[in-house]
């Protein structure tokens, strides 16, 4: 696979364009909390946010419910514990989706 990640600009311009906290954006990509997510957008040396995380995110903005829900039964049925409902153990002092 050949993957080049988006810039800090471009994951800071989806945030604006969808109208959401870092922390909201944490959940939404799977990470940690808030802080997680601003390692990918701001500092001096952001880092580049890998496929898997943006693969996470970008499905869960295209796919409709009931595909999310599938595919999140397939992982229980090989073993996964999968709530995307729940709060990260981060609160990051922002207030969770």
């Amino acid at each position: 696979m050949q993957y080049q990640p988006p810039s800090p600009d471009d994951l800071a311009r989806l945030k604006d364009e969808l109208g959401l906290s870092s922390a909201q954006m944490a959940r939404l990509f799977g990470l940690s909390g808030g802080r997680h997510w601003r390692k990918y957008t701001g500092g001096g040396d952001p880092q580049g946010i890998s496929p898997l995380p943006l693969f996470f995110a970008m499905a869960q903005l295209e796919l409709d419910n009931e595909t999310i829900e599938r595919v999140l039964q397939r992982m229980r049925r090989v073993g996964a514990t999968i709530d995307l409902s729940a709060d990260s153990p981060e609160l990051d002092g922002e207030q969770q989706p």
